[in-house]
């Protein structure tokens, strides 16, 4: 009986911590078709747990303040625009000439929050998320080179495999600890070697999102309110 009081306790406790466990993410297709449109989505939420936030709801409302990026073949940068749906926000482009396309958010601008209580302390979060639309070709882009911060790069993407390469402020992040995700609470582990590259395989025909995590020891303030640190997360989605 007092095992299930404990048990109890612990469940309340994690329902009223704020969701920091949750993360945006991207969905899209890797590979795309010349001159046909390719749909685009930003969800948020924790998928292993199959919660996906309502966009009309506190907790999405308070990462929706995000920018989302298309970088074309040339290099060529422009922001999508967005509409707002039940569960996600929607995007689209059309690729016109062949080669990789990067699609990638950014959220920078996100309160502080104080998790003392949770012995977090008190972070300034940022969010960031990547995809990369293959049409024609297998050669990816450098992501690195259009956006600061945590950053995923896809370098392979095949039926049985994804390796991803890990930089931070430009460099490769080394012993990066990474949590692999797939429905019905399925995680994995992983950690980036001396080059900042992870991999892991595609055992089951379903959706897979790597979520990366980065503190940085910097304090600041941020609309008023002093944090202590940045906590960076980055997240990709096969699919």
């Amino acid at each position: 009986m007092k095992t299930l009081k404990i048990l109890g306790l612990f469940i309340l406790l994690l329902l009223a911590k704020p969701a920091l466990a949750h993360y945006l993410w991207i969905e899209t297709a890797a590979t795309g078709k010349q001159n046909q449109k390719q749909e685009v989505r930003v969800y948020f939420g924790e998928y292993t747990y199959g919660v996906i936030e309502e966009v009309a709801g506190d907790a999405f409302k308070g990462v929706s303040d995000f920018k989302l990026w298309l970088v074309d073949p040339s290099g060529k940068k422009m922001q999508l625009n967005t509409t707002a749906k039940e569960d996600h926000f929607a995007a689209a482009f059309t690729p016109t000439k062949p080669g990789a396309y990067l699609v990638y958010l950014e959220n920078r601008n996100i309160d502080v929050l104080d998790y003392t209580e949770y012995d977090f302390g008190i972070f300034k979060p940022e969010y960031q998320a990547f995809q990369q639309v293959l049409v024609n070709t297998k050669t990816p882009l450098e992501v690195k080179k259009y956006t600061e911060g945590l950053v995923i790069k896809e370098v392979s993407n095949t039926a049985d495999a994804v390796k991803l390469q890990v930089f931070y402020k430009g460099k490769p992040l080394t012993e990066a600890e990474a949590t692999l995700s797939m429905l019905d609470l399925w995680t994995k582990k992983l950690t980036t070697d001396q080059s900042g590259l992870l991999n892991f395989k595609k055992p089951f025909d379903t959706k897979y999102i790597l979520e990366v995590t980065h503190n940085e020891q910097v304090p600041g303030k941020f609309k008023g309110d002093a944090y202590e640190f940045i906590w960076h997360c980055a997240t990709y989605c096969n699919f």
